[in-house]
């Protein structure tokens, strides 16, 4: 009898083990935004920057998060950028987990803003036109930031930034240091008429202290859990950002 209540106990203690494992995984979660775009208006082909995910993928990754996708229209997401010499966006792409992940990503209502820890905007030309005007996915970023959790955004994964609004009414962007593809860099590549707005003055007509490099200079800001980067060569940096920022994030 007694061997029997031991085995019983320890039973018993792997059970309560495992469901603490469990649940911390699954609290470990972060949801990049990816653009629905894939076509400017001028009919060149657009999309998320694919080493605007796969890098900060990898930093997010090996520190021990599920990363899930969500996008405005949901499904797969237009990608641009596509090179597999890149080593990191290779092996984001062979991954058949997350190439299916994203390649099937969520629509807005099908997101539970209170699994994530963390949200994470892509860039890519393609988020200037449906990012900034999606108010589902705004609601989801507000959500997780009001609960204590991190939000992060690149180059122009920023787009996607500038018209969340908090609960007290204010813009997200408000009095924060923020970084973003600048419209410096934006004359540099060209085609800035064919956007909807210049990103770099649009955050600062919502309020931003806008922080910025000269072009292609890695540049990162971080702000009251919210973390920033300026360019395709800042995202791995703002991976980094966004782990030590939720190390602070319960």
């Amino acid at each position: 009898m007694k061997k029997l209540k031991t085995i019983i106990i320890l039973i018993l203690a792997i059970m309560a083990t495992n469901i603490s494992y469990a649940q911390s995984v699954s609290h470990k979660r972060v949801l990049f935004v990816v653009t629905s775009t894939g076509q400017k208006p001028n009919g060149a082909k657009t999309g998320y920057f694919l080493s605007e995910v796969a890098h900060p993928w990898k930093v997010l990754h090996e520190a021990g998060y599920e990363i899930d996708f969500v996008s405005p229209m949901g499904g797969e997401a237009p990608v641009d950028a596509f090179d597999l010499n890149d080593p990191i966006n290779k092996e984001f792409w062979e991954n058949a987990e997350y190439n299916s992940k994203i390649n099937h990503s969520m629509k807005p209502e099908q997101v539970d803003a209170s699994k994530y820890k963390g949200i994470y905007y892509a860039g890519g030309h393609g988020t200037m036109w449906d990012l900034p005007q999606n108010e589902a996915i705004a609601q989801i970023a507000a959500t997780i930031y009001e609960n204590g959790g991190v939000v992060g955004a690149v180059c122009h994964g920023p787009s996607g930034l500038v018209n969340i609004k908090l609960s007290n009414g204010k813009y997200l962007v408000d009095g924060k240091k923020v970084n973003s593809f600048t419209d410096a860099e934006e004359n540099l590549v060209g085609g800035t008429e064919i956007l909807p707005f210049m990103l770099e003055t649009k955050l600062r007509e919502h309020g931003a202290i806008y922080e910025k490099s000269d072009p292609w200079q890695v540049h990162v800001v971080v702000d009251q859990r919210l973390v920033t980067g300026q360019n395709p060569m800042s995202a791995i940096s703002v991976g980094e950002a966004m782990v030590y920022a939720l190390k602070g994030v319960k």
